[in-house]
């Protein structure tokens, strides 16, 4: 089975973050890999990651860092692959990070979630698959349906609160 994302973080002590959006990616059925790059202290392995994934058949990289964050932006100068960069609250509470992935340079693009936002970053990158996957999309559409009815079930069960002067 041929990955289609590649979840890249600066350091393995990002991966409890970032185990959210494997475990989503899983429940999509995407194939995916995993792997540690470090923009400062692997430069040369990043390079090689960047330079081969779209001929690895990666359509799509998640890449988070924090602090300086530079794997994002750097992968995305060194492919032509849509990158999903995810900040990691490491130190100023993410602000740091989220900056730094952010202000990309004009035509360097790097689509940025929230804070430590893993899971949002996984969804993001099941859409886009999901333009040239009907049966992605499929499961997509399911997974968008269960979290409404969930809403649905959570209004309904608001109804069930007594209190003296509520009125619904």
């Amino acid at each position: 089975m041929t990955p289609k994302v590649s979840i890249i973080m600066g350091s393995t002590s990002d991966l409890p973050v970032l185990r959210k959006a494997a475990a989503f990616l899983d429940s999509m059925e995407v194939p995916f890999e995993m792997l540690a790059l470090s923009a400062h202290r692997t430069p040369r392995e990043v390079e090689q990651f960047a330079s081969s994934a779209a001929d690895r058949g990666i359509k799509v990289i998640i890449a988070a860092a924090g602090m300086a964050a530079a794997l994002p932006g750097v992968i995305a100068a060194l492919t032509p692959l849509p990158v999903i960069g995810v900040p990691i609250d490491s130190t100023l509470q993410g602000q740091d990070a989220l900056l730094s992935i952010v202000q990309m340079p004009p035509g360097i693009a790097v689509a940025t979630v929230g804070i430590n936002a893993a899971m949002n970053a996984a969804v993001l990158a099941t859409q886009m698959l999901a333009l040239s996957d009907d049966e992605l999309a499929k499961r997509f559409e399911a997974y968008r349906a269960g979290l409404s009815a969930k809403i649905v079930k959570a209004n309904a069960d608001l109804k069930e609160e007594k209190y003296n002067f509520k009125t619904n």
